[in-house]
């Protein structure tokens, strides 16, 4: 998959998981994503998708995950959770993630 952040695009690899599967197939998207926390940019879709939650323990930069069963969040920082998730990607190389995303909401670009 693909994630593109103005003119900075990034490679994920999507979980094998039913999650995974639904969110490749509504694929190309382009979401308004608001920040939370300053360390995730997050999208609620008014359907939801299957979810299979759990608690991953720690955060990766570049996790994309699902909350609930319609919030779609991408993380751009490393932290201790207690929050649980479905896993759909990770961002093969976050490096400059951060940066793309900025520190406001932002237009992201899901494609394959």
């Amino acid at each position: 998959m693909k994630i593109t952040v103005g003119t900075a695009v990034f490679t994920a690899t999507l979980h094998d998981n039913e999650t995974a599967r639904t969110f490749k197939k509504m694929l190309p998207l382009t979401l308004n994503m608001k920040d939370l926390n300053s360390n995730e940019k997050y999208h609620r879709f008014p359907d939801s998708l299957p979810a299979k939650d759990a608690n991953p323990g720690k955060i990766q930069a570049g996790d994309v995950m699902l909350y609930g069963s319609n919030t779609l969040v991408l993380f751009y920082e490393s932290f201790s959770t207690s929050y649980r998730y479905t896993r759909i990607a990770e961002v093969d190389d976050p490096i400059g993630l951060a940066a793309a995303l900025g520190s406001g909401d932002v237009s992201v670009t899901f494609g394959l």
